[in-house]
């Protein structure tokens, strides 16, 4: 097995409305790549062979799946009974898990000789302290049914983490760091001596922060009300809430925060205020994380926005002077490292850091250091 984690990887990505696969070399660079903006589907296994035709024969397949439940909690090889365990716990997380697991399907079916792994967004947050991690709902929910804070958009974090480290001449478990994961979802991480210690997500990927088109955390009155005095279904506020909250529903317009500030920029009052909403919830949810540390090394920015977007990232730093964080942050240039680079001021109390998006590289590293121990 040890030769096997230096010859190619492909790395499955699958989401509610993209599939993103890639094979990557042993170096970590991208060998090939097919990214599609619908939903897998029908065509799944289309896509898959249309990658494979031209791509170098992969020797292990790395899958994220966002939820991994009580039962999974750490990267694992897939048999028939993970895949059934991975079922269980697909209704965790219905928007991310059953399109991930119809990749996994075509994938095994296509690639039946070669070990696929599962990679857990909520791997992370395994070790979360009992206090951060525990609801104060009734035991029967939480010890039965599994409720419970799981924290997700864990790959990413990792992968901010060890870049972090590197960039400030740290080792990752000497760093106590916020990092906030801003793109089509939101949440932010607590990061003690290595481990994530505290987050904005819970039970599902809908809780926290307010994001895209999810609402992020609502008072659960106001969601039994709905039900009692409105007669909602269970079914219409799930969909609601997933799909046609968040930006999306402040606006009236875009859940995406680049058409919200041109938007705004020209007068339109309601993309004002989604954008005011969204940064001061950020600003909330990274100053709930601080909390949770002794100190702050660094604030970390990664995912979509807040890879790509100076003004959001602008808007929540100068908002953050309770913590040592100062606005006035700078753009990168072009010949920025692009693994991570800082853009606060040299003198900073509390540097910024801007970390792009690795999760897929994160799934890459995963697998091999999970087969290289077989």
């Amino acid at each position: 097995m040890a030769d096997r984690e230096r010859e190619p990887v492909l790395v499955a990505d699958a989401g509610s409305s993209s599939v993103h696969l890639t094979v990557f070399a042993n170096d970590g660079s991208a060998i090939a790549s097919y990214d599609d903006t619908s939903a897998p589907g029908d065509n799944t296994a289309g896509q898959l062979r249309d990658l494979l035709r031209y791509a170098p024969a992969p020797t292990a397949v790395g899958h994220r799946i966002v939820h991994g439940g009580p039962e999974l909690r750490h990267h694992t090889l897939v048999d028939d009974e993970v895949r059934d365990a991975l079922q269980r716990m697909s209704d965790l997380a219905p928007s991310h898990v059953p399109p991930a697991l119809r990749v996994l399907d075509a994938a095994r079916e296509l690639l039946p000789n070669v070990p696929h792994i599962a990679c857990f967004d909520t791997v992370f947050h395994t070790g979360l302290p009992a206090a951060a991690r525990e609801f104060a709902v009734p035991e029967t929910w939480r010890g039965e049914f599994g409720v419970r804070r799981y924290g997700f958009h864990g790959l990413s974090y990792a992968w901010a983490l060890a870049r972090t480290a590197e960039l400030l001449g740290r080792r990752p478990e000497s760093l106590r760091i916020v990092i906030a994961h801003l793109g089509g979802g939101c949440s932010a991480c607590a990061v003690r001596d290595g481990t994530s210690v505290d987050t904005t997500m819970g039970f599902t990927p809908l809780d926290g922060l307010v994001m895209s088109r999810r609402s992020g955390a609502v008072d659960p009155g106001a969601l039994t009300w709905l039900q009692t005095r409105h007669g909602l279904s269970a079914r219409d506020i799930d969909d609601a809430l997933d799909h046609r909250s968040g930006l999306l529903a402040l606006s009236g317009t875009s859940g995406d925060t680049r058409d919200l500030v041109r938007a705004r920029a020209a007068g339109d009052e309601r993309a004002a205020l989604a954008m005011d909403v969204f940064t001061h919830h950020c600003r909330s949810g990274i100053a709930a994380m601080a909390a949770s540390l002794d100190r702050l090394d660094a604030l970390v920015f990664t995912g979509e926005i807040g890879e790509d977007q100076p003004e959001v990232r602008e808007e929540i730093c100068a908002g953050l002077g309770i913590l040592g964080v100062r606005g006035g942050l700078r753009m990168p240039t072009e010949d920025e490292d692009a693994a991570a680079y800082p853009v606060s001021a040299a003198e900073a109390e509390v540097p910024v850091v801007v970390v792009p998006t690795g999760e897929a590289r994160q799934i890459d590293k995963e697998t091999r250091t999970l087969l290289s121990a077989r």
